[in-house]
């Protein structure tokens, strides 16, 4: 046995000795509820001792069509000394289809079982650390992953509803029975009152449950999640890969062969990748027009710099929400807060889950809403987001040097004239701005006098002629100027994992609650991306649609940037590079156009706080590391093999 499991098991043992001392010890007149305590849950059930159950849910669907509902296969992991004294207890759960293919976390745990089939390991801490405090801990395998019937269809109707039926079932709603067939009964266990958390898919199946409404869904806490599945594997009409739903469903997919496919069909035509359209079938994987039936409060975490599930997906489902919610925003890209904050993170997330779920009184509604990491490792809590004093600025384009533009120009005429280049990489792109680049135009603002700020949504409207019927376009906001920053586009974004650990909760021999420690990866660099943005031109009308462009004629388009929330120091540039073609972050249906870029009819929205210089009649010089050489073939996609 080595010496970490050892220290391990000795300490578990000495706490759940520590733990039934203190229930046993109880005296008489003890509060009714002992895990509470000083206006908080305290540790004072046994986590070796929990009860631990798998139940299999009935749903109102059959979408594998075998004539029978399809079942959502749920391991529990209650305190076992609560249901002695009959106090029900609130529950903590997660919905996801990654729990036997992929892992959760950072260490990628996977669920075990005992030998008659019941739950041994939990992933994650959630269960070790919420347990022992008067919490039930629920793990559900989303519809045709892991142990449930049904079939995956990515962020449908089955998916969505197969998580809900849990959550229908906690509040006596919906039937379970054990695996032996006899009823299984959740009401004398649960007061039904639930709180959803998980990252990335799993996050995205807490906002599509919180938007049907259902009610006992107290609270969801999002992480880095899906709030429409079309702007997830669309970017604004232009697609991020070919068969992609088929794709997902593959990985996670755990019925038989042959079992589902009908619905991996109807994912292959729904989809629609010859158009790129919004359509019947997007919309039902569209969270965001529900979001006035969200009855929960909302807790939602998120990287800036996340290029996988993009920074609009919590941009656009925070603004329609008119519920109790808080949000922490980092420098990372698609991180879980637990492998950047990781103190303060179980902190909060401890007072936020009881607060809405033990009815505990603690004020942390009444908190700023917002946490905002503005440098590495740097944090500020903030009363709103985006920030109050950010201010939607439109900012003119201008010629400069006839190469290289000028951001906020009071002259803003003139013209660029570029050809697509497919196969131009970022990194080559908005380095070395001053010099001319085939496939890409740039401009950039005069230093900063003063710090400026950016919170929020910014966009790009170009005037255009296209000698092609459509063409993607691409744009990019850069800060070029030295200083050290996160480093997201290294193997961990953002992240370093460490050989320390550190524990979380209570550990079994089964499930230990030890997590490796890890650092921010930063790094000193002249130039940071702070935002990107894609549009496929023939969408420039209706993403429901395609309005073909005709050469010749001059159309107005605008390019959505990704939400962001970045400050610029005093003497930094800001950049905007454009081009066409993005091969690493997408795959272009439509390629090879020449491009007229009208700049008098151009413009940068920015919401921006503090105000950019007056541009002078040339951009500033400005230097950058060189480039990495040009690779062949094109560099890989940064999006895959990545999972939401």
């Amino acid at each position: 046995m080595s010496g970490s499991l050892l220290r391990r098991l000795i300490t578990a043992a000495a706490a759940g000795a520590v733990v039934a001392t203190s229930v046993a010890a109880a005296p008489a007149h003890a509060a009714a509820v002992p895990h509470i305590r000083d206006g908080q849950t305290v540790p004072v059930y046994s986590y070796e001792n929990a009860v631990r159950e798998s139940v299999y849910v009935q749903t109102s669907l059959d979408n594998d069509q075998d004539g029978v509902p399809d079942k959502v296969a749920v391991d529990i992991t209650r305190p076992r000394e609560a249901a002695d004294r009959r106090l029900k207890v609130p529950v903590i759960l997660e919905a996801s289809p990654y729990y036997s293919c992929c892992g959760r976390g950072n260490e990628s745990e996977l669920k075990t079982y005992d030998a008659n089939g019941v739950i041994a390991k939990q992933p994650l801490f959630y269960d070790n650390y919420f347990v022992p405090r008067g919490y039930a801990f629920v793990s559900a395998d989303l519809a045709g992953t892991n142990r449930s019937t049904g079939c995956m269809d990515v962020g449908g109707r089955e998916e969505v509803l197969s998580a809900k039926a849990v959550v229908d079932w906690l509040n006596g709603r919906a039937v379970a029975t054990y695996g032996d067939g006899s009823p299984a009964v959740a009401t004398g266990w649960t007061n039904g009152k639930t709180g959803m958390i998980g990252k990335s898919w799993d996050g995205s199946v807490a906002n599509g449950v919180a938007a049907t409404g259902v009610r006992g869904l107290e609270t969801i806490v999002p992480i880095s999640a899906i709030s429409s599945w079309y702007d997830y594997q669309r970017y604004n009409g232009v697609l991020r890969s070919t068969d992609y739903p088929e794709y997902l469903h593959r990985v996670v997919n755990g019925r038989p062969a042959g079992v589902c496919d009908t619905v991996v069909k109807q994912l292959d035509e729904g989809s629609d990748d010859a158009t790129g359209n919004y359509n019947a079938y997007w919309a039902e994987r569209d969270f965001r027009p529900d979001a006035s039936k969200v009855r929960a409060s909302v807790f939602i975490a998120h990287g800036i710099n996340d290029t996988n599930v993009t920074t609009t997906q919590f941009a656009q489902w925070w603004s329609r929400l008119d519920v109790p919610k808080k949000i922490w925003l980092a420098q990372q890209g698609h991180v879980d807060p637990f492998d950047i904050r990781r103190a303060a993170w179980v902190d909060e997330l401890h007072r936020w889950f009881d607060r809405w779920l033990q009815g505990l009184r603690n004020g942390i509604e009444r908190e700023p809403r917002a946490s905002i990491e503005t440098a590495p490792g740097t944090w500020v809590d903030e009363p709103a987001w985006p920030a109050a004093s950010a201010r939607s600025t439109r900012i003119t384009l201008g010629n400069g040097d006839g190469t290289t533009g000028t951001i906020n120009s009071r002259i803003n005429g003139g013209s660029r004239t570029w050809s697509d280049a497919p196969d131009l990489e970022e990194a080559t792109a908005v380095a070395n701005p001053n010099t001319a680049v085939p496939g890409r135009v740039a401009f950039l603002s005069a230093p900063l006098t003063s710090p400026v700020r950016i919170s929020g949504t910014p966009t790009v409207t170009l005037r255009v002629q296209v000698d092609k019927p459509t063409t993607e376009l691409t744009a990019r906001l850069v800060d070029y100027g030295s200083a050290t920053r996160v480093n997201y586009l290294a193997r961990g974004e953002g992240i370093t994992t460490l050989a320390t650990e550190s524990c979380w909760g209570e550990s079994t021999t089964a499930d230990d609650a030890c997590y490796r420690d890890t650092a921010e990866n930063v790094v000193t660099s002249d130039h940071a991306i702070l935002t990107r943005g894609w549009q496929d031109a023939a969408h420039h009308v209706s993403l429901r649609r395609v309005t073909p462009l005709q050469p010749g004629r001059w159309y107005s388009i605008t390019v959505p940037l990704q939400a962001t929330d970045q400050r610029l120091a005093t003497g930094h540039v800001l950049g905007l590079i454009v081009q066409a073609s993005d091969n690493e972050y997408s795959t272009p249906q439509s390629t090879g156009a020449t491009i007229r870029l009208d700049l008098r009819g151009s413009s940068l929205s920015l919401p921006l706080a503090g105000r950019l210089p007056i541009a002078g009649a040339t951009a500033p010089a400005v230097p950058t590391a060189p480039a990495p050489a040009a690779l062949s073939p094109p560099a890989p996609k940064r999006f895959q093999p990545l999972l939401p």
